[in-house]
């Protein structure tokens, strides 16, 4: 039976007009339905994500959004099953679907846990407070608010899965809506995926949609307040980033395009090191996962010239026992491409590089291929390359074959294998696979400029190492110059790409009420009732407490010093202070925090402070003398919401609470400066202990 991928806008399920584009088995090349998205409204699609979805998201907190995240990623991982079927349909072998499924799964794992770095709000306050008058009362500070528009991905083929989850993780963190327009030769899987995140209710309606043909026009009605994200060809990319109404509305564009990456193996790692085998290992793997079909694929293999056969044996013989074929069939280790045009493609470009350089291994035309006809499936052999002149001969470093295509070059040194990578003009990612760090720093300093990720390989990491081409949630994914200049991904970093970054300026009380984080200098809310009293709920942004004042004596500072081992001549009575920084015996700074806290702390009976954990930012800035009287300024500066996960094995871990950060303000009798601050941060009870 023929299937007819539809499209989800609007709140429905809408399949195209006519046929845009045939569906294949990339294994036995049977077609398997088709796809459209001609005459959809993409004004309305897009209208329907800012007014409809992205009204309820910016209504969430962060907490809520990265709860969102976890329980959907929770939910995906019940169904994964399913799309592991599915997956095969495009030529994946199950470690190629396991990066896509898991691996896209895994993303929104990651940036759920994200939540515990932003503030239980729709919005987020960066950086600290700049002061802009002499006495305190005009200061300066900047929010980051969601984008009242939509992101639109346009993805590619290789990654279904993956590619739809890494990009829509991080828009839906901020607070904003996704239009997503998969690859037409592969959105059958996504649309699978798609549609169970809709049935689950768990986003709010409008925060994903998707246009699963070829999705014409799909840009011709963004907005300032939109993003556009593309991951595909260099060429396409170029194309999209110079549509008039991107420039016309000054959309955010972010471009991932495929790169030839490099690997290069270090000068010492000589045959018969661990490391020789590891750079072996790895070009292999990245040959012929996905059958090469990855914008991270190893295309330029940078060896020192005098391993060069010996690599070259290594590589060989590790592909001839890569078995190629259906991946439903046991001992299969790599699948084919995605389609019978991708075929002609690689070639295409496999014939070009020919002309320049020398096939050492693969034959395009005689190949074995297990459980399926290789002239009916979309199937090719891995081809590997030797270049002798990589200076002179550049074809390699300027045409890139989609596929399991790779290229052997010598390097007489760093320096040459430092410029041989920059000749990529700009990569997604290169390895270097060395034991000599000084030799990785060297290689790194010099290359960075032109990649977007380096790994450095060697036996002490490998055991852990995501490997080459394994781009994680939590760092950026991109590249400059060829690869797009974009950044993906990238942990909090990312999230803030669709944020708004506005100045704020007023008074600290003002201020204060626009962050909900306490500024200094702001009005205190002075209350008879303890701040360590209340329950977190209970806590309001700018709870104040002034302590009564305490003495510090030279006895203090003996006991102190005698305490805890810390005789810094500073500290002692007996000590010459001719030509040093201090007049006479000072006071510890740790001492000076730990008198703070025997002034702040309710300690005379359980209140609702669970546990301080930590303390933050903590800064002496003006020397206590034997005299000096001290009292603190204690003030609710924010509150974080946190999840608990019950351990029923302990019951304390039930206790339902929240983050607190105080700002401790230690001050003597002048009051200004401080002789102090410091945050510190408590668990604090919830009223409702309800699970």
């Amino acid at each position: 039976m023929m299937i007819q991928v539809k499209n989800y806008i609007c709140g429905q399920w809408v399949a195209g007009e006519g046929e845009e584009q045939k569906i294949y088995n990339a294994i036995t090349g049977d077609q398997i339905g088709s796809v459209s998205s001609a005459g959809l409204d993409y004004e309305a699609v897009l209208n329907y994500g800012r007014t409809v979805g992205g009204k309820q998201l910016r209504k969430m907190t962060f907490q809520e959004r990265g709860r969102m995240l976890k329980a959907l990623a929770l939910f995906l991982m019940e169904k994964k099953n399913a799309y592991y079927g599915v997956s095969a349909l495009t030529g994946a072998t199950k470690v190629d679907s396991w990066i896509d499924i898991e691996g896209g799964i895994g993303n929104l794992f990651a940036n759920a846990s994200l939540r515990r770095q932003f503030p239980d709000l729709p919005y987020y306050v960066d950086g600290t407070a700049a002061p802009m008058s002499k006495n305190g009362s005009f200061i300066g500070h900047h929010i980051m608010v969601p984008k009242q528009g939509v992101a639109v991905h346009i993805n590619a083929f290789n990654f279904p899965i993956w590619g739809m989850l890494e990009k829509i993780a991080v828009n839906l963190m901020a607070g904003v809506p996704a239009v997503v327009k998969p690859s037409e030769y592969t959105s059958f899987l996504t649309e699978v995926m798609v549609k169970d995140i809709i049935d689950s209710k768990i986003l709010p309606e409008g925060a994903l949609q998707l246009v699963s043909g070829h999705g014409r026009g799909i840009i011709d009605h963004v907005t300032n307040q939109d993003v556009v994200t593309f991951t595909g060809s260099a060429f396409t990319g170029r194309k999209l980033k110079a549509h008039p109404r991107l420039l016309e509305e000054s959309v955010p564009f972010n471009l991932e395009a495929d790169s030839l990456n490099a690997m290069v193996l270090g000068q010492k790692a000589a045959p018969g090191t661990e490391e020789f085998d590891l750079f072996v290992k790895e070009v292999t793997k990245e040959i012929t996962i996905k059958a090469g079909q990855k914008c991270t694929a190893v295309r330029r293999i940078l060896v020192p010239e005098n391993f060069i056969e010996e690599v070259q044996k290594g590589v060989s013989a590790r592909l001839a026992s890569t078995t190629i074929g259906d991946p439903k069939v046991e001992g299969v280790r790599m699948g084919s491409l995605i389609s019978r045009l991708q075929v002609d493609r690689v070639r295409e470009n496999v014939e070009l590089l020919a002309k320049s350089q020398q096939i050492v291994y693969g034959n395009m035309d005689q190949f074995d291929v297990v459980g399926a006809d290789k002239d009916k499936g979309a199937f090719f052999s891995p081809i590997l390359f030797l270049n002798d002149a990589p200076f002179d001969k550049q074809d390699v470093h300027n045409v890139e074959a989609f596929g399991p295509v790779s290229t052997i070059m010598p390097y007489k040194n760093l320096d040459e294998a430092i410029e041989l990578t920059k000749l990529g003009k700009g990569s997604l990612v290169t390895t270097i696979v060395t034991a000599d760090d000084k030799e990785a720093r060297e290689f790194v300093v010099e290359a960075a400029c032109v990649n977007g990720r380096i790994l450095v390989l060697n036996k002490d990491c490998a055991k852990e190492s995501t490997g080459h081409g394994s781009p994680m949630p939590l760092l950026t994914h991109g590249g400059p110059g060829r690869a797009g200049g974009g950044e993906e991904m990238g942990g909090k970093r990312g999230i803030m790409h669709y944020l708004q970054r506005t100045a704020i300026q007023g008074h600290p009380t003002t201020i204060t009420e626009i962050t909900q984080q306490y500024q200094q200098g702001a009005k205190g809310i002075i209350s008879s009732i303890h701040p360590f009293k209340k329950h977190y709920e209970e806590l309001v942004i700018g709870d104040q407490l002034i302590t009564e004042s305490r003495m510090i004596t030279p006895e203090d500072i003996d006991a102190f010093a005698a305490l805890s081992g810390d005789n810094f001549y500073a500290h002692k009575r007996e000590t010459n202070f001719a030509g040093t920084m201090f007049d006479e015996q000072v006071a510890h700074g740790y001492l000076i925090m730990s008198i703070s806290a025997g002034l702040f702390v309710d300690s005379y009976e359980i209140n609702p402070v669970l546990l301080n954990y930590g303390i933050d930012d903590l800064r002496f800035t003006k020397p206590v003398y034997a005299g000096a009287n001290i009292h603190i300024r204690f003030t609710c500066k924010e509150k974080i919401s946190t999840d608990v996960t019950p351990n029923e094995e302990d019951p304390k871990t039930l206790i339902q609470r929240g983050v607190v950060k105080w700002l401790v303000e230690m001050l003597d009798d002048t009051d200004e400066p401080l002789v102090g601050i410091a945050t510190i941060l408590t668990m604090v009870k919830r009223l409702d202990q309800s699970n």
